[in-house]
């Protein structure tokens, strides 16, 4: 898939409402919403280049993942040496251990599950966990793990149907989410079926 600008650019876009609402600005109270554009782009992305690959006969779950990796770990890796850093002079006692369990959990790609047991996203203990928006981070990542498994599924064993598949998924994970938002928001905020 060739270089798509005006994809980033919506990338960006979709960034700056979550920022100005951590920021506080009264007028983006909702701006975290921009993590399900965000989402939504992604799976775009991840669709086409997929969809693609299977089509041009090529498609390698190893390069893939080693793509996701390139382009995720590096500056993974500096948000987590940057984060350790200001731990190390600014937290203490149990905000410490909280920060190395969610430095444990960002390694398996788990943080999601971590900070879901934890506590509200939305809650006061939150502004003391400089590492809860790699939930987001964790939740792509299981993304990464089963999409391209069951894009490869449909593809090989009923081709003709993968658009059908793609909205009953669609329909039926919307489904799932409007209903978890009423029983358990946070599950429904954190965990991977309601945001896929």
């Amino acid at each position: 898939m060739k270089y798509r600008a005006e994809v980033d650019g919506l990338r960006a876009l979709a960034v700056v409402p979550v920022l100005l609402f951590h920021a506080g600005f009264p007028a983006f109270h909702g701006g975290y919403l921009g993590v399900d554009v965000f989402f939504v782009i992604s799976g775009y992305l991840i669709t086409a280049i997929i969809a693609n690959g299977l089509d041009a006969g090529d498609f390698s779950i190893k390069r893939f993942y080693q793509r996701r990796a390139r382009r995720i770990l590096p500056a993974l890796w500096i948000v987590l040496l940057a984060s350790m850093i200001a731990a190390w002079f600014l937290l203490s006692g149990r905000d410490v251990r909280n920060f190395v369990q969610s430095l444990v959990a960002i390694r398996a790609f788990a943080s999601n599950f971590l900070f879901y047991i934890e506590d509200d996203y939305f809650g006061q203990a939150s502004e003391l966990k400089p590492l809860l928006h790699t939930w987001s981070l964790a939740v792509e990542e299981q993304f990464y793990i089963f999409f391209p498994l069951g894009m490869m599924l449909v593809w090989k064993f009923a081709r003709s149907a993968l658009m059908k598949v793609l909205v009953i998924s669609f329909l039926a994970g919307l489904g799932l989410s409007w209903w978890l938002a009423e029983q358990d928001a946070n599950l429904a905020f954190f965990m991977l079926p309601a945001r896929a």
